[in-house]
């Protein structure tokens, strides 16, 4: 998949929206109560047949195939959600950088960044943090451009 900030990211895929479509549908009625109570209400009705099957192997096989399968494909369809919230995420706060004059542009898109490299910067805006305690101005606005620049972003942009 292509990252967020290249344009290929914005072309449209039949299959892919068709799977996005159903994605949403399905964690939204996944995560409803009447979905949580349909579930209870199976998982009761397997426990009270558990008497009647003597508890046996094939009872319980019943449950756990069943339960393997539905949260083996959940993962998925709710994995493609918050993929999609993420990206939505991403571009509402890269919007709202683009936006602000005090802010750098530097920051859109960081979330391409690998994890070490976060890491760096977020050492960076921990130290950020205190200079400004420490010259007793907690309230001015800083950027990433008004300081020395990680490295990590360096690299990125």
């Amino acid at each position: 998949m292509p990252t967020t900030n290249s344009a290929s990211y914005a072309t449209h895929s039949t299959i892919q929206t068709a799977f996005d479509h159903f994605a949403s549908r399905v964690t939204r009625w996944a995560g409803s109560p009447t979905m949580f109570c349909m579930a209870l209400a199976v998982v009761l009705v397997w426990a009270l047949c558990g008497p009647m099957f003597g508890f046996s192997e094939v009872w319980q096989l019943v449950i756990n195939t069943a339960t393997t399968i539905v949260t083996f494909l959940m993962v998925f369809l709710i994995q493609q959600s918050a993929n999609k919230d993420s990206v939505a995420i991403h571009l509402k706060l890269n919007e709202l950088l683009a936006s602000n004059r005090h802010a750098s542009n530097r920051m859109i898109g960081i979330e391409d960044l690998d994890e070490q490299d976060l890491r760096e910067v977020a050492d960076f805006y921990a130290r950020l943090a205190d200079r400004a305690r420490e010259a007793g101005d907690e309230r001015k606005a800083c950027s990433i451009a008004d300081a020395d620049t990680p490295p990590a972003i360096d690299r990125f942009v």
